[in-house]
């Protein structure tokens, strides 16, 4: 048995977590043990167990990457557990501690992020690439776009392993559960329904998505709607916008939802308007196996998932005349969006199922790594484990 030891640092479930509990969905419970340390309160410690992982709370860790006191804790977590590998995600201080206790680390990143320039020269380049490289056996980046970005930060290619998200599909809901929540969020008949379902802060683009809506509204159509769920910094920002250009008609702020499946269920068309972090999204995945199309920024990672006219439609990133203009084209074309969705569901089922992503987890990752680390176990096949 393989006991690894997950750290993440996030309070809520993020796409970090979400991960983590797609792959045990599909994990081989009878060669890998599977436990995680979290912050003491985080929302993932329910998900988790549930999951089949053993959770171990950490007071401390909440939201930061590092801090010493979290090295600390977690070394002693370590020592206590005896895992045959730590894998992080994002968490510096888990890394480190790892690298204390002599135990084979591995940390994914799980964002795309424009590369500061301090880190793209010296003396800040050559610290991103000691620190990242002196404390990871190996980093996996979960986009080609993630890969781009740790190398730019000075991390060697022959340091990182591409391993791209991969969900569980999602259950679709019945004719009568789908008509019976459009009339709940009073969607007339016939009406486009448009959504995007995220945290709600600048850098996912939701103001874009406003000013699409009022410049769709000043050429004339009417017959769609923006589902706007979630909750977020930002949140209050949006909803004044909303107001101020004159679109809560075709615009709901729907906020926190539970239903969030349901929601999927209903939409014609996906929309994601990210201009930062988005490595691969677990969300258009999400609605990609469902045979949703999609209308996405051409940052980061989404040009590897939406391929332009095969599953969906690309627009500039911060461009909301573009998105205007592909949502119009869905709008007007339902055989487009016929395409598309037999697009989505297609490009799904070849390259995103959580089959798919669990059998990348272990196709050459540990084989490297067992060539670089005098493993006990030599049947090490996945990252996750």
């Amino acid at each position: 048995m393989i006991r690894v030891l997950n750290i993440i640092s996030d309070t809520n479930i993020g796409g970090a977590g979400r991960v983590i509990l797609n792959y045990l969905r599909f994990a081989d419970k009878s060669k890998f043990e599977t436990l995680a340390a979290i912050p003491r309160g985080s929302l993932l410690k329910e998900p988790l167990e549930k999951a089949g992982a053993k959770v171990l709370e950490v007071d401390g860790m909440a939201d930061r990457s590092y801090h010493k006191d979290d090295v600390k804790a977690l070394q002693k977590v370590i020592r206590s557990v005896k895992p045959d590998l730590v894998h992080t995600h994002g968490a510096l201080s888990g890394r480190i501690a790892a690298k204390r206790c002599h135990v084979p680390v591995i940390y994914s990143r799980h964002s795309a992020f424009p590369v500061p320039a301090k880190l793209r020269r010296p003396p800040g380049r050559w610290v991103n690439k000691l620190v990242n490289e002196h404390y990871a056996n190996r980093i996996i980046a979960v986009s080609p776009a993630t890969a781009e970005n740790l190398t730019d930060g000075g991390i060697s290619p022959k340091k990182i392993t591409l391993v791209m998200n991969g969900v569980a599909a999602v259950e679709e809901t019945s004719p009568a559960q789908r008509a019976a929540l459009r009339q709940e969020l009073n969607i007339p008949e016939g009406t486009v329904v448009f959504g995007i379902l995220a945290r709600i802060e600048d850098y996912k683009g939701h103001l874009y998505l406003v000013y699409a809506a009022k410049q769709l509204k000043d050429r004339g159509y009417e017959n769609f709607r923006i589902l706007v769920a979630g909750t977020g910094a930002f949140e209050e920002e949006v909803r004044r916008a909303v107001v101020e250009m004159g679109v809560d008609d075709v615009v709901q702020m729907l906020g926190f939802r539970s239903d969030v499946k349901e929601l999927l269920n209903i939409l014609d068309v996906q929309l994601n308007a990210s201009y930062g972090t988005e490595a691969t999204s677990m969300a258009l995945l999400e609605g990609m196996s469902l045979g949703l199309p999609s209308i996405a920024s051409d940052y980061g990672g989404n040009p590897w998932v939406i391929q332009d006219g095969e599953n969906g439609l690309l627009f500039p990133t911060k461009d909301s005349e573009a998105l205007a203009d592909a949502m119009a084209r869905m709008i007007d074309q339902p055989q487009l969006r016929e395409k598309l969705s037999r697009g989505a569901k297609k490009i799904y089922q070849s390259q995103f199922t959580g089959e798919i992503f669990a059998k990348k987890c272990g196709t050459g990752l540990f084989g490297d790594l067992e060539r670089s680390i005098p493993w006990n176990k030599t049947d090490i096949s996945f990252a996750f484990g």
